[in-house]
């Protein structure tokens, strides 16, 4: 029988439980914009045809530029083989116990690392990449016009040479993204002729550094806001490291991009109003930046797990690779103001209540 001092814990454990959740509602509140005047472009069944037109049409685009190959992915990974996307290194992921075989799994963030291992298993060749269907429950995702627990996007990942591992290099491929997304663009207009949405294929390049120089009395994300307000389509490079100000730009795993070679395509959004993110990628570490950007993250036990001894021992291919949003994609395209009109996902009560009484349709 359950004592009184157990009585008295689970009491209070629940009470905290609900002070937390009602703390979350609140935050999740204050982040969701409604758009004046919104009206969707189209209604709820020409939106599923465009979705599914966009993501045939974009896949096609996207492999055909990067030389491409699809193949399956997994929807969880081993909790102690070190292939799990760590993001910020805040952020639990979803994981379970498989009895069947006596280990621990976790659901993936992203495939960053797992992409690099299969490009060997399978065999492909320099200048070959592959490209997937990437499915992710992040939990601890803030939720906002732009943001869901549920995480949908393109994975791809390409074999490059040592010569490639260049700043020239990943402009070109940036380059080839933006036009293919430029591209998917002007189809879905001509077929959906109620959609407006443009996009520039005018690439302003600015490092995270350049960019605090531009603002300093700016957060990331106003510079963000600013620059690309003015400049439309924006890659900010150099993402992960401290800036001259003691911050980084942005929160970067240490072991999938090297922080010298990556950065993130921004677009502006004139539903929004804001800086709207596209994609984050880069050259991935090879062992002299893996071994530089553990130690500056203090993450140097992460040596020891299969992946980290894979590079550090010259197991793997150099490459280059990112995440590309299915939902973001199809949001942008469409004209939408939030990703849960694209998606199918789960959001609080005052998000549901408000989002219906502006007509915004969520999935």
């Amino acid at each position: 029988m359950q004592g009184k001092s157990d009585i008295i814990l689970s009491i209070i454990e629940g009470f905290s439980n609900k002070l937390k959740s009602c703390h979350r509602k609140v935050i999740l509140m204050n982040s969701l914009f409604i758009p004046e005047g919104y009206t969707p472009k189209l209604n709820r069944h020409d939106t599923q045809l465009a979705i599914d037109c966009a993501k045939q049409a974009f896949q096609k685009e996207f492999s055909t530029s990067l030389e491409l190959r699809r193949v399956s992915a997994p929807l969880f990974v081993n909790s102690t083989s070190g292939m799990n996307d760590n993001l910020s290194g805040t952020e639990r992921p979803v994981d379970f116990d498989i009895p069947a075989i006596g280990i621990n799994a976790e659901i993936v963030h992203s495939l960053a690392k797992w992409k690099r291992v299969a490009l060997k298993k399978y065999g492909f060749a320099v200048h070959e990449g592959l490209i997937t269907d990437m499915n992710a429950i992040r939990r601890d995702e803030e939720l906002d016009n732009l943001h869901s627990i549920y995480v949908d996007q393109w994975d791809w990942e390409k074999i490059i040479n040592k010569e490639d591992r260049t700043t020239d290099y990943l402009k070109c491929v940036v380059t080839l993204i933006v036009n293919a997304v430029c591209n998917v663009n002007d189809k879905i207009k001509k077929k959906f002729p109620k959609l407006d949405t443009v996009i520039s294929r005018d690439i302003s390049f600015i490092t995270a550094q350049q960019l605090e120089d531009l603002y300093p009395d700016l957060t990331p994300q106003e510079r963000e806001n600013e620059y690309t307000k003015e400049h439309k389509t924006v890659f900010i490079m150099q993402i992960g490291d401290k800036l001259n100000s003691g911050i980084p730009h942005g929160n970067r795993a240490p072991d999938y991009d090297d922080w010298s070679l990556n950065g993130d395509i921004l677009v502006w959004n004139d539903v929004l109003g804001c800086a709207f993110e596209l994609s984050s990628m880069g050259v991935r570490v090879d062992k002299e930046s893996l071994e530089s950007q553990l130690c500056k993250s203090g993450c140097e036990d992460r040596k020891s797990q299969p992946y980290h001894q894979m590079i550090l021992n010259d197991e793997l291919p150099l490459t280059i690779g990112g995440g590309i949003g299915q939902s973001r994609l199809c949001m942008l395209l469409l004209g939408c103001a939030h990703i849960g009109e694209v998606q199918s996902s789960l959001w609080d009560e005052e998000t549901l209540s408000e989002c219906k009484k502006h007509g915004i349709h969520l999935l």
